[in-house]
């Protein structure tokens, strides 16, 4: 267990952090399955913005955001 106020307030900040950063990422996933499982134009919509603020917080990669956006508008175009 941390002893310092610093290493509390950081134990703080990241268990704050983790579970922001889960809760995204599991937003996108959820985003993803709806999408590959029934691709529309409102359905490619949520994944565009689920991986779009992933990226912008830092959670994924802005590159395996755009990857991920590349790959689920190729289905819709199916």
């Amino acid at each position: 267990m941390p002893i310092t106020e610093s290493a509390k307030k950081a134990l703080r900040q990241t268990k704050t952090r983790t579970e922001q950063n889960r809760t995204m990422k599991n937003n996108l996933k959820g985003a993803l399955k709806k999408a590959i499982l029934s691709p529309s134009k409102e359905t490619v919509s949520l994944v565009f913005q689920a991986a779009d603020k992933a990226a912008k917080k830092g959670v994924i990669p802005k590159n395996k955001a755009a990857r991920l956006k590349s790959r689920i508008s190729k289905l819709l175009k199916k």
